[in-house]
């Protein structure tokens, strides 16, 4: 049985738990203590170098990088597919997933993280700015790239949608609100409210 070495606060490994979910694959979770650094210690290093979640195993195969395992749960288990066929529809995602951690993911956590668990005169806030003026240029194109559609690619729920789910959760905590565009804000609503998505809110 596959394993998932992860943390209800991962924004990373939520993605996997979606899709987990979504493909209806059995899967053995395994939270792994980051405030006990259990993540730093030497029998998890062993098996993931990096020190970070998620972690996937299957049968002494590891993966420790989220789009890399999203892509390997596809392929292991292509139905329901979350790629549409083809090698245009597949780069599509790829590029997508890509592009969600260049440009989204690289900044929600100079945001995410000083907002959530620290106190608020700790705040780095000219970071925090900078951030946030890249997420909403980020969003902007994206709102372009959603304008009459329901999802990111071939109009239709992919691993591409999957991996922002996350960041869209904190998205009221990275930038106004009255600034998110209109599809922008369409989008996140119906993939925030799909049960995966609700089943996997991180705790508060």
């Amino acid at each position: 049985m596959l394993r998932l070495h992860s943390h209800p606060f991962s924004t990373f490994a939520r993605r996997i738990r979606i899709a987990l979910i979504e493909k209806n694959i059995p899967c053995e979770q395994v939270t792994i203590d980051l405030a006990s650094r259990q993540h730093r210690k030497p029998e998890y290093l062993t098996l993931n170098p990096y020190g970070r979640v998620p972690m996937l195993e299957d049968d002494g195969f590891l993966l420790y990088e989220s789009s890399a395992i999203l892509m390997y749960l596809e392929d292991e288990h292509p139905e329901p597919a979350l790629v549409p066929a083809g090698a245009k529809g597949r780069a599509e995602v790829d590029m997508h997933l890509r592009l969600c951690d260049a440009q989204m993911a690289a900044h929600a956590g100079t945001i995410i993280f000083p907002k959530r668990f620290m106190p608020e005169a700790k705040w780095p806030l000219p970071a925090i700015a900078h951030a946030s003026a890249e997420i909403s240029k980020h969003l902007a194109i994206l709102d372009r790239q959603l304008e009459g559609v329901d999802f990111l690619v071939h109009d239709r729920y992919t691993l591409a949608d999957i991996a922002y789910i996350p960041f869209l959760q904190f998205l009221p905590i990275m930038v106004d609100a009255a600034s998110v565009p209109a599809n922008v804000a369409r989008w996140s609503a119906a993939l925030l409210a799909r049960p995966s998505s609700l089943e996997t809110v991180p705790a508060q």
